[in-house]
């Protein structure tokens, strides 16, 4: 391989990482505003091979706080903390029997300790999973919750019920608040008491706002008064915690697109005009 060759392929490297760099900090504000569904397919089947083997195994006994953790992360009602727990001893399983193998071969202290440690990590890794679920649920369900509260407001003034002022909103908006709004509708409508659905829906989606509008709702039906003036000023506030979120988005995405331009970029254009020396002077 000649020297230009080799500077035009370190060019190429160098610019396709650093336009991945770029689309990739662009496109992550737009893609948390949309809703994604639960993943299908083979993590779920993956997951119901591993609980498997966990109950064989006997699971230990969950912590307190993992059925919050679950609620939160958007799970359907039928998933409990001991079906977590159930895949994460499996899980620890196949890890250490993945990690059996390469630790066959080496010295004996590393023998022992590299199945414990895949097994640990195995482990855990369920517990990162839920936790990164939230998060990502949560930033999206901060961006949709202006427009919902203002549909809710709407339809509570309109002179709607609560029951089916829920229900309609839920019925009109995609996304994950409008998701949730669904569930706690038709949570109602089987006769689970409204109370006990503002505390889930506030279990779902623990986040400020969400928690503000179920106390609104709360007292609201406690004490007879209209929620409207609550929800709106409850719309007011998210929306101006969407542009706040938003513009900290926008300031965090500048100073990485600089780097990824003046690192990667800029010294790509400069190899593929070394490149072209190198060839012109030999």
């Amino acid at each position: 391989m000649t020297a230009a060759v080799a500077c035009a392929a370190l060019a190429g490297a160098a610019a396709a990482a650093g336009l991945l760099d770029v689309v990739e900090v662009l496109a992550r504000g737009r893609a948390t505003a949309r809703a994604r569904p639960a993943p299908a397919g083979r993590i779920p089947r993956m997951a119901r091979g591993l609980a498997r083997l966990g109950r064989r195994l006997g699971p230990p006994a969950p912590p307190g706080g993992l059925a919050g953790r679950v609620a939160a992360a958007g799970l359907p009602a039928t998933v409990r903390a001991a079906d977590v727990m159930a895949v994460k001893s499996g899980a620890a399983v196949v890890g250490a029997l993945l990690a059996a193998p390469a630790a066959a071969g080496s010295p004996l202290r590393i023998a022992i300790l590299l199945p414990v440690a895949a097994a640990g990590g195995a482990f855990a890794a369920p517990d990162l999973w839920l936790a990164r679920r939230a998060r990502r649920r949560a930033a999206t369900a901060a961006l949709e919750l202006a427009d919902v509260l203002d549909l809710l407001r709407v339809a509570v003034e309109a002179g709607l019920p609560i029951d089916r002022a829920l229900a309609d909103v839920g019925a009109r908006r995609g996304g994950v608040v409008g998701a949730e709004m669904r569930r706690m509708a038709a949570r109602m409508q089987l006769g689970v008491a409204r109370a006990q659905a503002l505390d889930e829906l506030g279990a779902r989606l623990p986040l400020p706002p969400v928690l503000a509008l179920t106390a609104a709702l709360a007292r609201a039906d406690r004490h007879g008064a209209p929620p409207g003036r609550a929800l709106s000023a409850l719309a007011e506030q998210a929306r101006a915690d969407r542009a706040r979120r938003l513009r900290d988005q926008a300031a965090a995405a500048a100073p990485r697109i600089q780097l990824a331009v003046a690192l990667l970029l800029v010294p790509s254009v400069l190899l593929l005009v070394a490149a072209g020396l190198v060839h012109a002077l030999r």
